[in-house]
């Protein structure tokens, strides 16, 4: 069978050629599905999705923060136990908590280290530092006690680690137990008699401990003192052979006579050369009102206090009726029984009756117009 010879094409042959292919590349194309790129980053958060990349990120992502599928990965490798010993545990924990540190997270920071300890690795250097760093992050969030009780576990394991020394000798300064941050600087100046830092906060812990002794001494001499005030004062009430309300007893301690009357809390009964001086309240029932006076002295009469309260006439009494010379005073007794006051008696005869009660730390009495319907209720009553 003889073969055939293909005839060479001409160029005008070839160019239709060519038009016709590309004709036809031109429908296909025109009839695929017309479908938007949606796989790659938006031009308008590019920048977003990079720091979403571990490794374009420029800070750490927080805790509550959503992780790319590759980050969350990354940390199933960087902390997964099977795959790490408790000792590279621990130290991808510090790492991880000394960065925290750096941005000044220091409650993440906290939390890292913590995971380090929890891993108990068997490298005492590593602990020490775990524990020195996270007293380091509690010293920078001002919890001292925290920090400081850090720093003696980081010196239990490393008895001369000079940076859980110097650090425990700052939280002592800050906790005000001056003693013991001495101590501390003196362990770190026996191997570096230089340091700036434990230089000066010995010097400031020095002065530090003079002024708290000075302040407890004067502490120490205002109690006594107060004590001896105390001691002045229920001698002086003793003496008067005043009671209080529960008792036929005279007073037997101060707490008897506390002031329960809020206006009284200020300025309850005390000492005046000798001679005590009481806070007072004059109830007037008809008004249902009342008078406190913070300062009665006891060698006062009630005529010589009443003509000062009375020197203008009160505002509630708009019948004028309330008046020095038209006024009567009086005081109940434990059961109820209302007896009148002799205005020119002075405050201590008065309540060191045998029939009155002191209530409240506060006498009080009774104050009605002579002669009124208000005071015959009021006696009526008894």
């Amino acid at each position: 069978m003889e073969s055939q010879k293909s005839t060479p094409m001409t160029d005008e042959e070839r160019e239709k050629l060519a038009a016709k292919l590309d004709k036809e590349l031109d429908d296909f194309i025109d009839g695929l599905e017309k479908r938007s790129y949606t796989e790659g980053w938006p031009e308008d958060r590019w920048q977003e999705e990079m720091e979403k990349h571990p490794f374009f990120m420029t800070k750490a992502p927080n805790p509550t923060d959503e992780l790319s599928p590759l980050m969350e990965g990354i940390q199933q490798l960087k902390y997964d136990s099977t795959e790490n010993t408790p000792e590279e545990l621990a130290a991808t924990y510090k790492e991880e908590g000394n960065f925290n540190f750096k941005c000044k997270k220091y409650r993440l920071a906290i939390l890292s280290f913590t995971e380090g300890i929890k891993q108990k690795c068997k490298l005492q250097t590593l602990n020490a530092q775990l524990y020195n760093n996270r007293a380091a992050a509690n010293y920078f969030l001002k919890n001292y006690r925290t920090s400081l009780a850090d720093c003696l576990i980081a010196l239990k394991l490393e008895p001369r680690y000079e940076k859980a020394l110097v650090r425990a000798a700052q939280c002592c300064y800050y906790l005000g137990r001056f003693q013991s941050c001495l101590e501390y600087c003196d362990q770190v100046l026996e191997f570096d008699p230089n340091h700036t830092v434990i230089v000066k906060l010995r010097t400031d812990s020095v002065l530090k401990q003079k002024m708290a002794e000075r302040d407890k001494r004067k502490e120490a001499i205002l109690e006594r003192k107060a004590r001896m005030d105390e001691e002045k004062l229920l001698k002086a009430i003793q003496e008067r052979n005043v009671r209080v309300l529960g008792s036929d007893n005279s007073v037997s301690s101060l707490k008897e006579i506390e002031a329960t009357f809020p206006e009284a809390v200020q300025r309850p009964v005390h000492l005046v050369n000798g001679r005590l001086v009481w806070p007072v309240i004059f109830m007037y029932p008809e008004y249902q009102t009342s008078d406190f006076v913070q300062e009665f002295h006891e060698d006062t009469k009630f005529s010589d206090q009443l003509a000062e309260m009375f020197s203008e006439l009160p505002e509630w009494d708009g019948d004028r009726k309330y008046t020095l010379d038209n006024i009567h005073v009086y005081f109940e007794d434990p059961d109820g029984c209302a007896h009148m006051v002799n205005i020119d008696n002075t405050l201590g005869q008065t309540i060191s009756d045998k029939r009155y009660r002191v209530d409240g730390g506060t006498p009080s009495f009774i104050v009605l117009a002579k002669g009124t319907k208000a005071e015959e209720r009021f006696l009526n009553l008894q």
